[in-house]
């Protein structure tokens, strides 16, 4: 039996626990949309079936989803810009735009200590990734 692989990095995307479903999905797909235009090597090979017909390629690993309240969200973004991880974050205001430019200039009209994060995709060495979680829960 092989042994799982350990990566030297991790994924993981931390979303507010009281978000609706809907949310929680939408935001983790943008999330992790930024984290892959981060690091070319995060993405793997095209895919193929038995058809050769071809695919988008994906993460080479796993990304991990966990959930908390607003303080764990406000704790893990401090931790996250103290340890110079790739950072996405997405905020409440974004659900009321249309646009990536009105995407941009929402986040971009708040200080970074009044921004209400709903959730947050982090890339980094896998010791600081689950520094920068600390405190959150896997989400089920």
């Amino acid at each position: 039996m092989n042994a799982p692989l350990r990566f030297a990095t991790k994924i993981a995307v931390l979303l507010r626990d009281d978000l609706p479903v809907w949310q929680r999905l939408n935001v983790t797909a943008f999330l992790v949309s930024g984290l892959g235009s981060a690091d070319a090597d995060l993405i793997g090979e095209p895919y193929a079936d038995a058809d050769d017909v071809t695919y988008l390629p994906m993460f080479r690993q796993p990304v991990l989803v966990f959930q908390g309240g607003k303080e764990v969200l406000t704790a893990a973004h401090g931790r996250a810009l103290a340890r110079g991880v790739h950072l996405s974050i997405f905020t409440s205001d974004l659900f009321a735009t249309g646009n990536d430019a009105d995407n941009r200039a929402a986040v971009r009209s708040v200080p970074t200590a009044s921004l209400d994060l709903v959730g947050l995709g982090v890339h980094g060495p896998r010791v600081a990734v689950d520094k920068i979680v600390k405190g959150a829960s896997m989400h089920g």
